[in-house]
């Protein structure tokens, strides 16, 4: 009894997952849809790093914001998140030595 409701819980989950992929692949966007898709994950990022920017160090907010500098500079140079995200924490890293 319990492995079918694994089994029916794991489907559940998956079947909400497994769909948008197959319909968004059938789907030819506009341009200017895919340019807005694609700003989603850095707007996300924003919203995750902004709050930091401000509690990094209390006594020394500069160091926060020119992590949030470093990575809105990369951001706009096009790098992937990841790169984003490593560059920020590098550079609020050197400045906290």
């Amino acid at each position: 009894m319990i492995f079918a409701i694994i089994i029916g819980m794991s489907l559940v989950t998956m079947i909400p997952r497994m769909i948008p992929p197959y319909i968004v692949d059938r789907i030819h966007f506009p341009d200017w849809l895919n340019r807005w898709l694609n700003a989603i994950p850095y707007a996300a990022l924003g919203a995750l790093i902004f709050p930091g920017i401000l509690s990094v160090r209390p006594e020394h907010p500069h160091i926060g914001i020119i992590g949030g500098l470093v990575a809105i500079v990369l951001a706009y140079l096009g790098l992937n998140v990841i790169l984003v995200v490593i560059g920020s924490i590098a550079a609020v890293f050197v400045m906290s030595l």
